[in-house]
């Protein structure tokens, strides 16, 4: 059984909104990510319903930083959740205010401190004491004062339920719960910097609504006590998201009935004792995974000692995220065969990439009907961690072309990479003559 439920990986999800798959890879080639915008809408629209009024999503961009993706996000009603320069102005080109923006990440500089400050964002989410002197000087050199910021806090607690633990651990990320505690008289020394509430996210993949609904409590009781003890009001408490997507056999997706009404034990009381409190909810992979599709074309279908591979035009070089990366067993993503093939018996193909390493796999021994030379694949749920979190320039083949199909029309959304594109920030040198 796959992710979706359905029998076997073979033909069935072959279009989108009435565009065949096959027609958009021959007008855009391959490889290629497709992106359904009634998808993108349906997932945010069917959490917002179960999820408490009080509660803002904001989109995390670092799962697909595509600006068509963010601005559409946007539309629906998302703020924005970025960690760099560049994803602050993807943002803000996105069309997303600046008041539903908020900047983390543990090894902010000082050009991305001042962006925020010049762009005045919700909050700045500072990850160490040593970032909150850094960003209260920055303040005090430009004439700004009380700029809003949220601590992100490690708690002492572990999570539960992550396929990825943020927090709970020794990490790079946020304050140690007990270093915090022990920093109200250097927090009160700060004269520039406003805090305002607290961060917390314990991790990601989360497939089951109880193991959110105990987190989300264990940080909201943190924040509270936090607060107290360091003597800020709580006008903003983010408390992290993580909510995962079935990509794999015996998974299944998240019961939002459950979820929003979990949440709403907990949130309801809560908000009850913190009226003015802005509560958030950050979210990616969720919100993006099931709306997008990779799409290779095969390239060679060879048998080696046994067992039979399809070598395509794509790999990991784009979509890492099927590789499985921090899984100790191998396990693939739904994949589906996009000709009109269905007679005969399925057989395990071995789906790799044009790359020179034998780590380039993207579904190792899948059930198939027959797969020739020219057949398009398409590995779904593919809309997160594709090309941001992939080694694009491995080989130099660069990254794929990006489709959004809204309203019934194809939009290309990101051209391919081309040679020249790869090539024009590298500077030769003419060795024969240059000396010194």
């Amino acid at each position: 059984m796959t992710a979706d439920g359905s029998d076997c990986m073979t033909v069935s999800k072959v279009h989108i909104q009435g565009k065949a798959m096959s027609a958009l890879a021959e007008k855009f080639g391959t490889p290629l990510f497709v992106y359904d915008a009634d998808t993108l809408e349906n997932t945010y629209r069917k959490l917002r319903d179960v999820l408490p009024a009080s509660t803002d999503i904001f989109y995390s961009l670092k799962a697909n930083p595509n600006v068509s993706v963010c601005a559409l996000l946007n539309s629906f009603g998302t703020g924005a959740e970025v960690s760099s320069y560049a994803e602050l102005v993807t943002a803000l080109r996105a069309g997303v205010a600046p008041q539903d923006i908020i900047f983390l990440g543990p090894g902010k500089d000082e050009r991305e401190l001042d962006a925020c400050i010049e762009a005045g964002i919700h909050a700045i989410v500072c990850e160490s004491l040593d970032e909150l002197d850094l960003l209260d000087s920055l303040l005090a050199t430009a004439g700004r004062g009380a700029f809003p910021v949220l601590l992100r806090v490690n708690p002492a607690f572990g999570s539960k339920g992550s396929g990825l633990a943020m927090g709970g651990k020794p990490r790079q990320f946020g304050i140690d719960e007990a270093e915090l505690r022990d920093s109200r008289h250097r927090l009160a020394a700060l004269r520039n910097i406003r805090v305002k509430g607290v961060h917390a996210y314990m991790g990601t993949r989360f497939l089951h609504h109880e193991d959110i609904v105990h987190n989300t409590r264990q940080i909201l009781a943190t924040a509270e006590d936090l607060a107290g003890c360091l003597g800020f009001p709580l006008e903003t408490v983010d408390f992290g998201g993580g909510l995962g997507v079935a990509y794999f056999d015996n998974e299944e997706d998240l019961d939002l009935d459950a979820l929003g009404t979990g949440l709403a034990d907990v949130l309801a009381p809560f908000s009850a004792r913190n009226p003015h409190c802005r509560m958030i909810m950050e979210l990616g992979r969720f919100l993006t995974a099931t709306a997008g599709t990779y799409i290779v074309r095969a390239r060679y279908v060879k048998d080696s000692m046994g067992e039979s591979f399809v070598v395509a035009d794509g790999g990991t070089n784009h979509h890492m995220a099927a590789v499985g990366v921090g899984s100790f067993v191998k396990r693939n993503f739904p994949i589906r065969h996009l000709e009109n093939r269905t007679a005969g018996a399925l057989r395990p193909y071995t789906v790799t990439g044009p790359l020179c390493t034998p780590n380039d796999v993207v579904a190792k021994k899948v059930r198939l009907p027959e797969v020739r030379p020219g057949d398009l694949l398409a590995v779904e749920r593919s809309g997160a961690y594709g090309p941001t979190a992939s080694p694009g320039l491995f080989l130099s083949h660069g990254f794929p072309a990006e489709v959004m199909v809204h309203g019934g029309r194809a939009h290309l959304v990101r051209e391919r990479d081309g040679t020249e594109d790869l090539l024009a920030k590298q500077h030769l040198v003419d060795f024969r003559t240059a000396s010194g």
